[in-house]
């Protein structure tokens, strides 16, 4: 899908590193007509290509280009260069739940009702587009100044239509659902929506407690785990009110099929009968924990790594792609890597470029049409 191809990198101005993912970077940028302010995450591509993840990108750009919600953060432009494919996404600045956690932040009980409720809808509009987000934790969900949660990265989301099931291994451990490892180890039927659900209740919990209801790490095993669901029982607070620990007992339901997995779930909860889902949806619910305005709320590490280790800093770009394609032109290209010189090329080419300003106009054009 292309709308506006002129969108490029030289229309931000970048104002600082604030985080780094599994294979991309993320900065604070400003577009520079309208000075509005974006978080831009952006993937080196020939290291996309040596670790075998651009497909991963393609799949995350091809969801977010569809998909659009109060509660998760949403694409605005897509671009590439010669060096790195960009996304440009909405920027909250509140830091991520994890981020919190570390600084001890202790979450009331009203906080994370709120968290969840807004999750709720998050993950039931996923539902409607047929998206498994696959790492609902912590780590993924980012707070704006107000203090209301967003869903972010869909780097390993995928798309499941017409009763298809997934079954790859996918996911941070702790937060896997158990019929993900089950389907893993025996084929099985795969898996479905509701493995979100439970990495909802795992998340819920780790907010609430300061731990995971499940001792469990990146270096366990598979069958040790699948052992673990059949014999380790939940330990809940006695200090949670029984309608919290029911709903939780509800989303740590080890069967799929006895797991609350939908909106209409969750508001036959007891303990969210009385939520007014319009206000949660409208952002008019007051959060229980509003981050402080007057700083950043991520690693200050990441902003001197930038600086001081970058071997390609981003403020160094134009300069550099400038050298590169005076030398690329001095030189027999034939002394390239072969290999890699395809890949980039394949990417170049199939790289979905997006503008949601002018896709957005272009639906109401359409609208327009449609109804004269």
């Amino acid at each position: 899908m292309l709308f506006d191809v002129w969108i490029n990198f030289d229309h931000f101005q970048i104002l600082r590193a604030i985080g780094k993912g599994s294979f991309g970077k993320v900065c604070i940028v400003q577009k520079r007509d309208t000075e509005k302010m974006y978080a831009m995450k952006y993937m080196n591509k020939q290291q996309c290509i040596e670790r075998d993840e651009v497909r991963n990108v393609f799949r995350e750009l091809e969801i977010l280009q569809e998909i659009e919600h109060v509660f998760l953060v949403n694409l605005w432009y897509s671009f590439q260069d010669e060096e790195d494919m960009f996304m440009v996404v909405d920027l909250l600045l509140g830091g991520d739940l994890r981020y919190h956690l570390q600084q001890n932040v202790h979450f009331s009980e009203d906080a994370v009702k709120l968290y969840l409720c807004e999750m709720t809808l998050a993950l039931d509009y996923l539902q409607s587009q047929h998206i498994i987000h696959r790492d609902v934790k912590p780590d993924n969900i980012l707070l704006d100044e107000q203090g209301h949660a967003h869903l972010t990265d869909f780097n390993i989301a995928t798309i499941i239509k017409d009763g298809e099931r997934a079954t790859a291994l996918a996911g941070t451990k702790p937060y896997m659902a158990p019929e993900i490892f089950q389907s893993f180890i025996s084929g099985g039927t795969g898996y479905a929506f509701e493995v979100d659900w439970w990495s909802l209740g795992v998340t819920a919990f780790e907010v609430l407690r300061g731990w995971r209801p499940y001792d469990i790490h990146a270096s366990n095993s598979v069958e040790s785990l699948i052992q673990l669901f059949s014999t380790v029982s939940v330990q809940y607070s006695p200090a949670w009110p029984k309608d919290l620990v029911a709903l939780l007992r509800k989303l740590l339901t080890v069967n799929p099929e006895h797991r609350f997995s939908s909106l209409s779930d969750m508001q036959a909860s007891p303990y969210l009968a009385s939520v007014n889902w319009d206000a949660v949806y409208e952002k008019k619910m007051e959060p229980g924990f509003v981050p402080n305005k007057g700083r950043l709320h991520c690693d200050p590490t990441f902003e001197l790594e930038e600086m001081i280790l970058e071997s390609r800093p981003l403020h160094k770009k134009k300069k550099r792609l400038a050298k590169n394609r005076s030398r690329d032109n001095s030189k027999d290209s034939q002394s390239e890597n072969d290999y890699l010189q395809e890949c980039l090329e394949v990417v170049q080419q199939e790289f979905m470029i997006f503008n949601r300003e002018r896709y957005v106009e272009v639906k109401k054009q359409r609208s327009v049409y449609d109804k004269s």
